[in-house]
């Protein structure tokens, strides 16, 4: 665990950085999303004494270690867990949790969901890399189907998870993608995320540079991302291309890729991340490359009440009707008890 002090007012990047060395692959994309959030960090004036970071267990979940942050590494896919109970008793503290694909969605399934329904006031981020890199190339549950790693040598039989979908399916008030090759998109994604009121999850499409190489070259190629990803702006018609020439709209509830030589900007589907109904989100969240450019940006932002706020109301209620408890003099009586 990395123990905090406070710092200057001012602090910069470095300041953010713990005395551990970092160890990932050369050219794992884990280091532009660490040397990110450090920038972030900086930037929002956080407090490292009342910033705490919680893992599980896989490569990202190295990441307490290298900041000079509270920090807490766990177990396989229960940081959700450990994340919410700090907040309910520490709700002043600015929690993130650090996730892998494999971490988060295949044992840490249950918890993920119930942490993005319950609204806690805590911040995901997901490193997904299509891949289990710790344990060496197995394919995880966002691994595409048919495709060959050391535990599928004939091609995955299974179909991936959609992890924006499952957020959203989950009722996340905040969801968002970035890659991590987009240094200044994945900088406003973390900073929007910071600031979210409620639950933010955020996935980043990053590169294991070992076992599972340019699994994300459409979207990370500065040559041809701009063909195969559409960004996210709140208000704004779904335009996409080299020459900003193609759109989405919809046909019936069908999204289709259009010309704006053929149809007009205001005939595309306008993206409304503040919508209560997170239909349109979830239909955006469907769209696969190669079929469809992929978004990027903030699919969802809306605010609803937090799951420590209700929880202290529940509190307050039970004390205002039956008086502070004494734990000791509970612990302390009789071996049984009666409950009315």
């Amino acid at each position: 665990m990395s123990v905090a002090t406070s710092g200057p007012i001012s602090l910069k990047p470095a300041d953010f950085a713990s005395s551990a060395e970092v160890r990932w692959c050369p050219g794992c994309g884990d280091y532009s999303i660490l040397a990110t959030m450090k920038r972030v960090l900086a930037k929002l004036g956080s407090d490292r004494s009342k910033t705490v970071f919680v893992s599980g267990i896989g490569c990202s979940s190295r990441f307490p270690y290298y900041m000079n942050t509270y920090g807490f590494h766990s177990i396989h896919g229960r940081a959700p867990t450990i994340a919410t109970g700090l907040k309910l008793a520490r709700p002043e503290l600015d929690v993130w949790i650090i996730t892998g694909d494999g971490d988060a969605l295949s044992i840490g399934g249950n918890h993920f969901i119930h942490m993005l329904r319950r609204n806690v006031d805590a911040k995901i981020i997901l490193f997904n890399n299509r891949i289990y890199g710790l344990t060496k190339g197995q394919y995880s549950p966002t691994s595409l189907k048919d495709q060959k790693t050391k535990s599928s040598p004939m091609g995955s039989p299974d179909y991936p998870i959609r992890p924006i979908s499952m957020a959203l399916g989950a009722e996340a008030s905040f969801a968002a993608r970035t890659v991590d090759s987009d240094v200044r998109h994945m900088e406003s994604v973390f900073e929007r995320a910071a600031k979210h009121v409620g639950s933010a999850f955020i996935e980043v499409y990053q590169n294991c540079v070992i076992f599972n190489d340019g699994a994300y070259a459409y979207a990370a190629d500065k040559a041809i991302k701009a063909e195969h990803t559409v960004y996210l702006e709140h208000g704004k018609p779904l335009v996409f291309g080299k020459d900003s020439d193609k759109g989405i709209r919809l046909n019936g509830l069908q999204p289709e890729v259009v010309s704006l030589k053929d149809v007009k900007a205001d005939d595309l589907l306008i993206h409304d991340e503040k919508a209560a109904d997170p239909t349109l989100a979830f239909l955006l969240s469907r769209l696969r490359h190669p079929e469809f450019p992929e978004p990027m940006g903030v699919f969802r932002a809306v605010e609803y009440s937090r799951y420590s706020e209700l929880v202290g109301q529940q509190i307050k209620a039970a004390v205002a009707k039956k008086g502070e408890g004494d734990l000791q003099s509970l612990l302390r009586s009789n071996e049984t008890w009666t409950v009315e």
